[in-house]
């Protein structure tokens, strides 16, 4: 074989391995950006649960409102509940609530505030088996009561999340809008609230703090995908410098 063929022969294998580095070395720069970007988002999450409680935005406001800038504000406000409408969100637990282990149920429940509008509120958990209201009687604090939480907005629906059954009062996302209209309530706030106090004597439904526990790898996985760069790096060398070690027929 000539020096033309020789090139051509080594030129198919140089452009797949160059694409396959590229290819390794963007997955672990991309994986660097995640990691600063998950770092940031935790930052902000201990920033914003971490907060004083501010007022109940006006509602007036609520449609302006930016999921993005006032999700997980801290927010107290004075409401009364509706207990006679509470729907049940079944949960396998929490990502932002290190005492809740599933199987169990979110409890949501209207609350009136002064001026008529109503806020869905996320009372807390309960474990499986305490779905029915009459079995936590005692969790039912009567008139007004001054409610702590977090704004919350509506969460999206996986590919494999069971479809609601409001027959059942059933829910498996924490859609607090669609929750709201089939129980025909009108003038409800864009958000929900993630209660986090009081706490009913009664012990259920259990409302608490929010704390984030994101899994934070990014690093780890950027690793792992630069070490298969060099890997591939040493291999290809390896590869190249023995194959310009073997005789070539010339004839």
């Amino acid at each position: 074989m000539n020096a033309t063929g020789e090139r051509r022969s080594l030129l198919i294998p140089v452009l797949v391995a160059v694409a396959v580095l590229a290819a390794l070395l963007g997955l672990g720069t991309w994986q660097l950006e995640r990691k600063a970007w998950k770092e940031n988002l935790i930052a902000a999450l201990n920033q914003r649960l971490s907060a004083a409680p501010t007022p109940l935005p006006a509602a007036d406001t609520w449609d302006r409102l930016e999921p993005a800038e006032m999700e997980f504000r801290r927010v107290a406000f004075p409401a009364t509940f509706d207990y006679g409408r509470e729907a049940l969100v079944y949960t396998a637990g929490s990502s932002l609530r290190a005492d809740v282990a599933g199987p169990g149920y979110w409890v949501f429940t209207p609350a009136r505030l002064a001026n008529g509008r109503v806020v869905m509120v996320d009372r807390g958990f309960v474990p499986e088996g305490r779905q029915d209201a009459a079995s936590r009687a005692a969790g039912q604090v009567p008139g007004p009561v001054e409610i702590v939480g977090f704004l919350r907005w509506p969460e999206q629906r996986g590919i494999f999340t069971p479809s609601d059954n409001p027959g059942r009062n059933l829910w498996f996302v924490r859609d607090h809008l669609a929750i709201a209209q089939a129980m025909g309530l009108d003038g409800v706030a864009p958000f929900f609230i993630d209660q986090e106090a009081p706490a009913p004597s009664g012990g259920l439904p259990r409302p608490g703090r929010l704390t984030p526990q994101l899994p934070n790898n990014h690093l780890q996985y950027a690793v792992t995908w630069y070490g298969l760069a060099l890997v591939l790096v040493v291999a290809f060398a390896i590869w190249a410098r023995r194959r310009d070690d073997t005789p070539v027929d010339r004839t």
